[in-house]
């Protein structure tokens, strides 16, 4: 009976420590996509976001630079739309518009996670899931009714992650994208008002709201504490 117990205590201790190999596994690179909605404010429409919602599918690739920061490169296709005939503003002549964008987006964004990210060591304070906030510079491109534009972004926003595996993870992240442009929503919407474009005024805004699923892949070196 002692050699059964033993040989029995010894199996558990051997798969608990392949637990807890496998837990302390460590990625560098994360990679995948998703789908959600997006929202314009701009001439055609001033004050709610998703009046005229469209949609957006996107492909991303995270570097892990570690279980607090990541940087992610993000491609975003999507649709906006608008129509000021629902708009409180009237525009001179009473004009009315109504326009239908279709856009290509890419970003470099960095990511900041609340908590140290991850399943693994105690030690470490691991959270299976973290809020995390974003910022970078993008470049998009659309086409609306025939006209083709382009500008530089700014998107920022927020999100949450969390593991459903060691390597899987499910995300949901809000994004607004300031555009470089008062074009965004065709020439005829671009300056309707006669009010000179800036930096704080006058130029249009996107957002995404998207769901995603990735994958980590490409296990980090560790050896004796050292991370790549």
């Amino acid at each position: 009976m002692k050699k059964f117990a033993s040989l029995i205590m010894l199996i558990a201790l051997c798969m608990a420590a392949s637990q807890d190999a496998a837990a302390q596994e460590d990625y560098r690179f994360d990679a995948g996509g998703g789908f959600g909605m997006t929202g314009y404010l701009g001439d055609a429409n001033s004050s709610n976001l998703w009046s005229h919602p469209g949609f957006d599918a996107t492909l991303l690739f995270r570097y892990l630079r570690s279980p607090r920061i990541a940087f992610k490169t993000g491609f975003y296709v999507g649709t906006l739309k608008g129509n000021t005939a629902d708009m409180a503003d009237v525009l001179p002549e009473a004009a009315q518009f109504r326009f239908s964008t279709t856009f290509y987006e890419l970003s470099e964004m960095f990511e900041f996670n609340f908590f140290n990210y991850g399943i693994g060591e105690r030690y470490r304070r691991l959270r299976r899931w973290s809020p995390y906030i974003t910022g970078g510079l993008g470049a998009t491109v659309w086409t609306t009714d025939g006209y083709t534009g382009g500008a530089f972004t700014i998107p920022f926003g927020a999100g949450v992650k969390y593991k459903l595996s060691q390597r899987l993870n499910l995300g949901m992240e809000f994004l607004m994208k300031k555009t470089f442009s008062d074009r965004l929503d065709g020439p005829m919407l671009s300056d309707p008002h006669a009010i000179k474009s800036g930096f704080a005024k006058n130029t249009d805004w996107y957002s995404t709201l998207s769901l995603t699923l990735s994958y980590e892949f490409s296990k980090r070196c560790a050896t004796c504490n050292y991370k790549e």
